[in-house]
């Protein structure tokens, strides 16, 4: 699932190597910064933080164990990570996929993702923002108002929990907020606890009832 984890047999120095398109930046040790309003090819490093400042265009990110974040106006072709969220600010363009493991994914207002926005073990927000897919195992996902899924949510079945375990897992919480539209599906493949406000769009809900809401929250519980 994660091309990523192959960076650790790979990287043996830090390196930077100049194309046409723009400079790669290859890491094991150390944060990648990429400068505002510069281009890059691939920014990769295996213990540390990737910051993608305004205004960059970056053919992809990666890191196993670090967060990325993506700054106002930024493109990059995807983003990866292993332990580590990923955080995409203003107007932001990814033009692939987001992944991440062990972290959260968020997108600020104005931001999208073409591709899937991916997590096991983490929360994915949108605000006011766009992706082609979502889909998680244990976090929860909000889609603030005016948010647009134009594929599918799924949340995935949890096999953390056995026999072994103690007590039961937690539920996850689905928010589709005021004026939010989902054009896929809504699939749960577990047990999870699924609000949406009376001004939303959803496609067709399997594995979960849903409940409205016309507030700017969901009632607590």
């Amino acid at each position: 699932m994660f091309r990523i984890a192959l960076l650790c047999m790979g990287l043996l120095v830090a390196v930077g190597v100049v194309h046409a398109e723009g400079k790669d930046i290859d890491k094991v040790n150390g944060a990648i910064v990429a400068s505002a309003g510069e281009s890059y090819g691939s920014l990769e490093t295996v213990n540390g933080a990737i910051r993608i400042e305004d205004g960059v265009s970056a053919d992809s990110a990666e890191t196993v164990n670090g967060s990325i974040t993506v700054g106002s106006k930024a493109r990059v072709g995807h983003l990866e990570a292993v332990n580590g969220g990923i955080r995409i600010a203003t107007d932001a363009v990814i033009d692939g996929y987001v992944e991440t493991v062990n972290g959260s994914i968020t997108l600020a207002s104005g931001a999208s993702v073409t591709g899937r926005a991916e997590t096991v073990n983490g929360a994915i927000r949108l605000d006011h923002a766009v992706a082609g897919a979502i889909k998680t195992v244990n976090g929860d996902i909000v889609l603030g108002n005016g948010s647009l899924v134009r594929g599918d949510i799924m949340i995935e079945q949890s096999h953390s929990w056995s026999l072994f375990s103690f007590g039961k897992p937690r539920v996850p919480k689905v928010v589709i907020g005021a004026n939010s539209k989902v054009e896929g599906e809504l699939v749960f493949k577990r047990e999870v606890e699924l609000w949406v406000h009376d001004s939303a769009t959803v496609g067709k809900v399997t594995g979960a009832t849903a409940k409205a809401y016309s507030g700017e929250q969901p009632p607590a519980e």
